[in-house]
């Protein structure tokens, strides 16, 4: 398919417009806490002082402190954003840059698909039961970004607020109890399936991670000696991804305090206020010859785009890891349909996550289409899957583990091998 040049402008387009909300985010968060500071005075005098006596004022400076270095650390994640192939003169840099470190792994690539004006991106925010969808046009002007700097909406805010949160779910020490309880079940099923597989064998085999978020689950999968690559669209997480995975030297380099901006629920001011330190795992130590990519572009795109000559995935993965993915289809008869292609002979698709439908009711004029849970199975069974291992789990979802409210899933886990032909 020809790539269109509007679409590459559009996609570029948006591209900034993220790049934008990170360098906006001390601003959007400063002014939302000084909102706070702002009300106390307009209660009478006596609520003022009871407040101020608590110590009020000065959580909302420690608050303030908190976002600055969040604000500090996301100016170093997109620091260098030309990283996809775009001119840094094309960013309005809204805050203070800071230099990072300069390590590369060769762990990147991007994908052509990337460009053709696809940019939805996907948020679950478990932690408000909300999701959001996006297009191009709800990014803003298509005006040139350098003529016209862009003001980051709302929704651009939540999106980022739930990148940080997913440094913490993938990258810190604190996130291990919730990604264990997804991502141990997964590997385990996918040892036990190549069980019989040699530790040497075991880098022949190649296994598939799309919507692979922040890239712990698929860097996990290469530490285990498979051959692995991830796969993702949102632009916030692909900046993320890349940052952690190329940019970070050593464990603990970076600090976070990922619950500040929200004061409900909360029990206490160090509930709030903690810092959480990340990664808790050098990236950089795989073992050596280890052979893991990550790949930007739409799914759908990449693995499942026919090709005169034949479509290249094709039987080319023997195992495809889909967590918290499978319901950003908005035709999940396409995304099973190629998941089953793209399968080797033999090949095993390990499923685990809710059908929290990402298009469901969308503003977009997209269409989507919404399954149960045993709709979606018996459709797997009519497109060649046999299901085994079946069971629910029970998880959490980027959770603030000392809140008052958290919402939990009951998360499907399933393990399904391609029938022969």
């Amino acid at each position: 398919m020809p790539i269109d040049k509007n679409d590459i402008e559009e996609e570029q387009i948006h591209f900034a417009n993220v790049v934008t909300t990170f360098q906006q985010y001390a601003a959007y968060a400063l002014t939302a806490n000084n909102r706070r500071r702002k009300d106390i005075y307009t209660l009478p005098k006596a609520d003022q002082d009871l407040l101020i006596g608590l110590g009020y004022r000065e959580k909302l400076a420690e608050v303030d402190k908190a976002i600055l270095a969040n604000a500090a650390f996301l100016n170093q994640v997109v620091d260098n954003p030309e990283i996809f192939g775009h001119d840094p003169d094309d960013f309005d840099d809204g805050g203070e840059n800071v230099d990072g470190p300069t390590h590369q792994l060769d762990i990147f690539q991007v994908s052509h698909s990337q460009y053709q004006g696809h940019s939805h991106s996907h948020s679950h925010s478990h932690g408000n039961h909300s999701h959001s969808h996006s297009t191009p046009h709800s990014h803003g002007s298509h005006s040139d970004p350098r003529k016209r700097p862009y003001r980051p909406t709302d929704s651009d805010m939540d999106k980022l607020r739930s990148t940080i949160k997913q440094f913490v779910r993938d990258w810190s020490e604190e996130g291990k109890v919730e990604r264990d309880v997804c991502y141990e079940p997964m590997k385990k099923a996918l040892l036990d399936h190549f069980g019989d597989i040699s530790a040497e064998e075991k880098s022949t085999l190649r296994v598939l991670v799309p919507g692979a978020g922040l890239g712990r689950l698929a860097w996990d999968v290469a530490h285990m000696g498979f051959t692995c690559q991830g796969n993702e669209f949102s632009h916030y997480m692909l900046l993320a991804s890349f940052f952690i995975l190329n940019r970070t030297e050593r464990v603990g380099e970076h600090t976070l305090y990922p619950y500040v901006h929200s004061f409900s629920n909360i029990p206490n001011k160090t509930a709030m206020l903690r810092p959480v330190s990340i990664p808790d795992v050098s990236p950089s130590s795989l073992p050596p010859g280890s052979n893991f990519s990550l790949v930007a572009g739409d799914f759908e795109e990449i693995y499942g785009e026919e090709h005169e000559e034949g479509e290249p995935q094709a039987g080319e993965w023997n195992a495809i890891l889909t967590c918290f993915f499978i319901d950003t289809a908005k035709n999940i008869v396409n995304y099973l349909r190629i998941i089953h292609r793209i399968l080797a002979p033999g090949g095993v698709w390990i499923n685990f996550g809710p059908l929290l439908w990402h298009w469901e009711n969308n503003s977009s004029n997209d269409p989507s289409v919404e399954l149960d849970l045993e709709e979606v199975k018996e459709l797997a069974r009519q497109i060649g899957f046999e299901i085994s291992n079946e069971r629910t789990i029970d998880t959490t979802y980027t959770n603030n583990s000392q809140s008052m409210l958290g919402y939990v899933y009951h998360a499907a886990f399933w393990t399904a091998t391609k029938k022969a032909a």
